[in-house]
């Protein structure tokens, strides 16, 4: 089973009459197939576990991903990454960053996460993107250490969501909020101080994602 039989079954499994709402959803910015997440999960099954034995990034697949029309076969190339995340270099970084857009970002924030834990020398990256123009690249930054849990660099993390308070942006204002309060399950006193502290500048979604298990 190879990564390019998945692309034919991606192909064969499309659903015309699914995919004009989602293209409604992205702007009709990019044509559809129609395959909705379950059934894209299934095909990913199928094929992962091999290409994990491998060992090895296949990023001409992974370019053949994006070479695509259809949005789906972004997300199979974005999912592949986050399977194959621990076979990584930090010479791959470069790689990721063109490949973060609007619905790809919730899939390659942790896929980045992992390159840069392994390679701290990486954070100096990450905080350039997060004074980007580009807002995608800024909320990686600002959702990056999602999960860590005690292992957090708090430090950075602080430094990243300061740099990015008194945003309008949604997106911006909701990572903020996301990654506030994921790491309040790890420690409430610190992201509440950092509320107190700072809630004159965040947005109030920002503040209601980041209060919601203090």
């Amino acid at each position: 089973m190879s990564l390019a039989d998945l692309l034919e079954e991606l192909e064969a499994a499309k659903v015309p009459e699914k995919a004009g709402s989602m293209e409604a959803y992205m702007r009709h910015q990019f044509p559809f197939l129609g395959i909705a997440g379950p059934a894209r999960n299934a095909l990913y099954k199928k094929y992962f576990p091999s290409a994990k034995k491998t060992k090895m990034i296949d990023w001409d697949f992974v370019d053949t991903c994006w070479e695509k029309e259809s949005r789906e076969y972004q997300y199979v190339g974005a999912n592949y990454l986050k399977a194959m995340q621990s076979y990584l270099t930090k010479d791959d970084l470069p790689k990721l960053e063109r490949l973060v857009w609007w619905d790809t970002v919730d899939i390659l924030d942790r896929v980045v996460g992992s390159l840069v834990y392994d390679h701290p020398e990486l954070e100096e990256i990450i905080l350039k993107w997060n004074l980007s123009d580009n807002i995608w690249l800024r909320r990686v930054a600002i959702d990056h250490q999602l999960l860590r849990k005690e292992k957090t660099n708090v430090q950075l993390m602080e430094k990243i969501l300061v740099n990015n308070l008194d945003q309008t942006e949604f997106f911006i204002n909701k990572a903020i909020g996301w990654a506030l309060r994921d790491y309040s399950k790890t420690n409430p006193e610190w992201v509440a101080r950092f509320i107190e502290k700072n809630k004159k500048r965040m947005a109030e979604l920002s503040i209601r994602e980041a209060s919601k298990y203090l």
